[in-house]
């Protein structure tokens, strides 16, 4: 396994450590270990900056990967697995925090699946498909609107009341379906799929 796919792999094992320190914990845990307490008052302050570390080690396993001539079928198949991993976590967590609407992380999720569903389809017929362009594009988005949520507005909460967190989560969400869709009708003759 080369450096790019290790780099890969050290951000799927990083997506638990997000979860620990993103995770409300209950009061009796607090009294008994202080530990817990910071976490309830800080956590999302480190989940932001862990969430953004992680989604930034995207850009180094990529450059990487194609400076060193390290693009292989299992870091075009684990890259965006990461990438997919790591927004579903974060998604799945900010709802049961009631931070955003459940329907936005279902329709990014959903399609999260969809196309990971195809990636699994074309490599079992020995066809590699690699992340578009407007698939990044829908990444940087998805991150930018994610850690706006996690940060709760800062620093823009103290020069206006608009939600720009949800506003950016917004465009996030069409990016996704439109992104989806792209990717769909540029492979589906290739996958042999019916539209």
């Amino acid at each position: 396994m080369n450096l790019a796919n290790k780099i890969t792999l050290v951000r799927i094992l990083l997506i638990p450590l997000l979860i620990f320190v993103i995770q409300p914990y209950p009061l009796w845990l607090e009294n008994k270990m202080p530990m817990f307490a910071h976490l309830n008052e800080w956590g999302m302050f480190y989940a932001s900056v862990l969430f953004l570390l992680t989604a930034a080690t995207d850009k180094l396993d990529g450059y990487i990967a194609r400076k060193y001539n390290m693009v292989t079928n299992l870091g075009k198949l684990l890259d965006p697995l990461a990438d997919k991993l790591l927004i579903s976590v974060a998604l799945i967590m900010l709802v049961c925090l009631h931070m955003i609407p459940s329907w936005m992380a279902v329709i990014i999720i959903g399609r999260e699946v969809i196309i990971t569903a195809i990636r699994v389809s074309a490599s079992h017929k020995g066809i590699a498909l690699a992340a578009d362009k407007h698939g990044k594009i829908k990444m940087v988005f998805q991150v930018i609107g994610i850690a706006a949520v996690m940060i709760n507005n800062s620093p823009h909460v103290f020069l206006t009341n608009f939600p720009i967190d949800i506003a950016l989560m917004l465009i996030a969400v069409l990016l996704t379906i439109y992104s989806g869709y792209n990717y769909i009708r540029n492979n589906y003759e290739r996958l042999d799929l019916k539209m």
